[in-house]
């Protein structure tokens, strides 16, 4: 099942949504954040008590794969790797190529509840 996905402008509204999904139950370890660069993802993810889609969420041919390739080739991949289809990992790299923030969560039934 692919993950609930969400775009954010806003950094703090992003943090106050991880805060009310946890709140609510969801664990830390189905919650991820993705951006154009990978400084920000971290400082973001650190920010926001997240998770980044790292070598543990890619098999080892994609994340070695990754290593030899341009960023928008590893933002794709990663995306696929999440369970999105190759035109959803295309059109979500292009928010990412705008400055959005994407916030990934898995296991994630009734999250709509969650944040609206």
């Amino acid at each position: 099942m692919k993950p609930f996905i969400r775009e954010y402008i806003n950094e703090e509204q992003l943090k106050t949504d991880v805060n009310k999904l946890q709140a609510k139950g969801i664990n830390k370890d189905d919650i991820y954040l993705l951006t154009h660069d990978d400084e920000r993802t971290g400082r973001i993810a650190d920010n926001a008590n997240t998770n980044t889609i790292g070598m543990k969420e890619m098999d080892f041919s994609s994340a070695v794969g990754n290593m030899f390739s341009s960023q928008g080739d590893q933002l794709r991949t990663k995306l696929e790797e999440m369970g999105f289809s190759e035109a959803e990992a295309a059109n979500y790299e292009k928010d990412l190529d705008e400055g959005k923030v994407l916030l990934m969560v898995t296991n994630h039934e009734n999250i709509d509840t969650f944040i609206i």
